[in-house]
Order: C-alpha cells, then structure tokens, then sequence
C-alpha cells in the first residue's frame, strides 16, 4: 500500500514521535513506502532516536529488512524508548494492513532483541543474509526475525 495516512498525535508520556519523512519507496530496488519519525522527549524537544515504518510486504522486507527499524542514541539508551515508540506506532501498522508486523535485528544486539520481546514479538528463526543484500554489503550475516500478530 503505498498511500500514506495520518499518523495522528504520537505521545507516551515523556516521548513523543515527530514525523520527519515520508519516503515514495522504489520497486527496482525494493524499497518500499515508509515513514520516518523522530523520538523526541516532550519537556525539552531533544532528539533521542528515530524510528521507521515500512509499509509494504516485499520477500526484502519480510524475510531481512522488517517493517521497523529504530535507533536510540547512545546517551538516552536504557529508558525503552525504542520498545515505546514501537507501540506507538502500532496502530499506523494495522492501519497500512501490516499483520503481522516483521522486526529484524542482528543475533549479537541484545538491546534490539529485548525491545522485541517487550513488545510482545516472538523470535521466529535466525536467518542468513544473500550476498547480494544491502544489508550483507554493509557487514551483517544474519538477523534474528520477530514477528509481532497485530
């Protein structure tokens, strides 16, 4: 789906996401549709991650990429203001039809892999990247695929 809706007022108390891009996707290179958001803390405005929702359900996106990918900075790490902005943006995902909701992170990233559990994902399988990956390029080798039923 490749029409973009309304993410609405994106709060959890101290955190809120901001939109800051919306991205057409490109097929030839299966990228899809997506929003990118910025984590922000409410009281003084200051960036602490970002987070991003792709919208599309490509093999890519599936089986490698996720329809999430977020990263805190190092210095607000350990406030699970990943694992919040996850939930966040649950009802943008069920609204773009996304179920389930593919989350994926590399094996050695506890951090990420605990964001997923918090959120109530369940670990599916580890999976070996294709050389011909971005993400393979890049130095991953594999990732740990979480699927979250919306």
């Amino acid at each position: 789906m490749s029409q973009f809706l309304d993410p609405g007022h994106l709060v959890d108390d101290d955190l809120a996401l901001c939109l800051t891009a919306r991205y057409t996707g490109d097929p030839a290179i299966n990228f899809v549709p997506s929003y990118r958001f910025s984590m922000t803390l409410v009281a003084t405005g200051e960036r602490c991650g970002q987070i991003e929702l792709r919208i599309g359900n490509t093999y890519p996106i599936v089986k490698h990429g996720g329809h999430v990918g977020y990263e805190v900075s190092e210095e607000h790490r350990g406030n699970r203001y990943a694992a919040r902005s996850c939930s966040l943006l649950l009802p943008l995902a069920r609204s773009h039809g996304l179920n389930p909701l593919w989350i994926t992170c590399n094996p050695d990233n506890l951090p990420s892999r605990r964001t997923c559990e918090i959120i109530g994902a369940r670990l599916v399988e580890i999976v070996d990247l294709p050389k011909e990956t971005d993400l393979y390029r890049v130095g991953d080798r594999q990732k740990c695929r979480y699927r979250l039923d919306l």
